[in-house]
């Protein structure tokens, strides 16, 4: 009987600083490939010759997939446990094929194709592959909170770390972004592939670094098993459906991520084309947004947090970021300067808003623990759904603007020349002829 009330015990007994830091390495692979995925990936298949439209359908195909491997992969850990092994499987295979996303066409090259259409089923097929590995290892990462400890505030400190580390991980893209375009000549179509080639590789290479430290310094979570060595019995889909809570997280979540997702593919956009800020402002801004989103998420894990606490958190940080957007609004060329103090606002707001979202589902799950998966598993699903048609109706869109020039229409020497040595948004002015060149 002594043993058992040690063991609940220390299942509620508050983690220590060692466990949570080492647990928020888990992600880092994801979240720098990630990063990449919505800053990058649009531009670099339009600075190959993809149609906006094409584009998105390759970004669409990728999101589908996620979508739908993270239920699958959440239904198989709730079945089977093992997160660290799902993990592990996962954070292998984006490694793997993350690579191939940036790279150029490997069937067509094999296949001597210069069909567009093939060339974009292609690029289409290793985007999913990339995004089945990434939902193994988000599902299996996310999922592990609520397994290694009961602590609610813990939970909160787990998901607060997480979320600093992703932050880490877009600052340290942007850092590598801006050294390869700086280093790497960009003038020929060749060197255009070979920069994000090396942003992809060396991203590759820094996620794994924290991956390593992460499975070494984490033991597999004990939780799933009650306090006599059981299994704990399995929860069907069905009780979650019947829930409200389920569906308050649900909304709250998705609108989360879809917020801070879609802002940050679209971000350079505005900077450049509506404000007209310098070149620089592409890498700028979105560093200032990550380090004031990065400081507040490590501030948030020295809070004894409970259920209110979180609501009144989101709610402060989903009022910042609507004052933001309303200020954005009203922003002109003339007031550019501002966008830099509105950033610092922005990524509070970002950090507020997503930490407690991610929270929340620690809260909905308490200790149906054989559930977990599940419950990750369907919020992601929705999450990437949404977030994929969002971009694809918002690149689609730039498909039919009369103002718009598609990048093929010119030499790659010109359009490559235009990101003077920043990381390149997704379009810049030409200013000779007062249209917008797609770079």
């Amino acid at each position: 009987m002594d043993n058992v009330v040690e063991e609940e015990a220390a299942f509620t007994k508050a983690l220590g600083r060692g466990p949570i830091f080492c647990y928020g390495m888990g992600h880092m692979l994801n979240d720098i490939t990630a990063a990449c995925w919505f800053t990058y990936l649009l531009l670099f298949l339009t600075d190959i010759g993809f149609s906006p439209r094409n584009a998105a359908i390759v970004m669409l195909s990728g999101q589908v997939a996620d979508a739908f491997a993270t239920v699958f992969v959440g239904e198989l850990i709730d079945r089977f446990g093992r997160f660290k092994i799902w993990h592990g499987a996962g954070s292998l295979l984006v490694a793997i094929s993350f690579s191939s996303v940036f790279g150029r066409c490997l069937p067509c090259t094999i296949l001597t194709s210069d069909s567009t259409a093939f060339e974009t089923v292609s690029y289409s097929v290793f985007a999913a592959i990339f995004n089945l590995g990434w939902a193994a290892t988000q599902v299996s990462h996310m999922s592990m909170v609520s397994c290694i400890t009961l602590n609610a505030t813990s939970r909160v400190a787990l998901a607060s770390c997480r979320n600093a580390f992703t932050m880490v991980a877009n600052l340290s893209l942007y850092a590598v972004a801006l050294i390869v375009f700086t280093v790497v000549n960009g003038k020929t179509y060749a060197n255009v592939e070979n920069q994000y080639r090396w942003i992809a590789y060396v991203s590759i290479f820094i996620g794994c670094c924290f991956v390593g430290i992460f499975h070494l310094a984490t033991k597999e979570p004990s939780l799933q098993m009650d306090i006599y060595g059981k299994a704990r019995g399995r929860i069907s889909w069905a009780y979650w459906f019947k829930r409200v809570l389920y569906y308050q997280v649900a909304i709250i979540y998705v609108l989360t991520r879809l917020a801070l997702n879609v802002s940050q593919a679209y971000l350079a956009f505005y900077v450049i084309n509506d404000l007209q800020m310098a070149q620089s402002a592409k890498a700028l801004v979105p560093a200032i947004i990550y380090i004031s989103s990065f400081i507040v998420s490590i501030a948030l894990q020295e809070i004894a947090w409970t259920g209110k606490l979180l609501k009144a958190y989101f709610s402060a940080g989903c009022i910042l970021w609507i004052l933001c957007g309303a200020v954005i609004m009203l922003l002109t060329k003339h007031m550019s300067y501002a966008m830099y103090i509105i950033s610092v606002f922005i990524g509070i707001a970002n950090a507020l808003m997503m930490v407690t979202g991610v929270s929340m589902q620690n809260f909905l799950i308490g200790e149906n623990l054989n559930g977990c998966a599940f419950v990750i598993g369907s919020l992601s699903f929705m999450d990437k759904m949404s977030c994929g048609i969002a971009l694809y109706i918002l690149q689609s869109y730039q498909n039919v603007s009369p103002h718009l020039l598609v990048i093929h229409q010119f030499p790659p020497s010109i359009t490559s020349n235009l990101h003077n040595g920043f990381p390149p948004s997704f379009q810049l002015l030409d200013s000779t002829t007062g249209g917008i060149i797609m770079v």
